[in-house]
């Protein structure tokens, strides 16, 4: 079967000592030794299981808000240097609004 680190990392101790038995790798040598998350690293190795989920940002143009993200931040940096503060805080607000719209659509 198949495992994701996610599943692993939900599973028992005794569980990934039941999967690490079935494992012919030289990362799991030794698994009844083992703490959980040492044995997770190594059940990842040997089955060649990412470490980390990857996240994709649907819906949403990211490389166009990321652009207006940088010229936002040219902006909030001449308002600093000239003591706007109304720029500044429309500065800041704008490049908060984008993010988290980007932050919204990551799934």
């Amino acid at each position: 079967m198949a495992y994701t680190h996610n599943e692993l990392k939900h599973k028992t101790l005794a569980e990934l000592r039941d999967i690490a038995k079935d494992i012919e790798h030289e990362a799991v040598q030794g698994y009844t030794q083992l703490n959980k998350e040492h044995l997770i690293v190594a059940i990842c190795k040997a089955l060649g299981i990412e470490m980390h989920e990857h996240h994709e940002v649907v819906g949403v143009d990211k490389a166009a808000i990321k652009t207006r993200i940088r010229a936002l931040k040219t902006k909030r940096d001449a308002a600093l240097a000239a003591h706007d503060h109304q720029q500044l805080k429309i500065a800041r607000r704008g490049i908060h609004r984008l993010k988290r719209q980007i932050h919204k659509a990551t799934v």
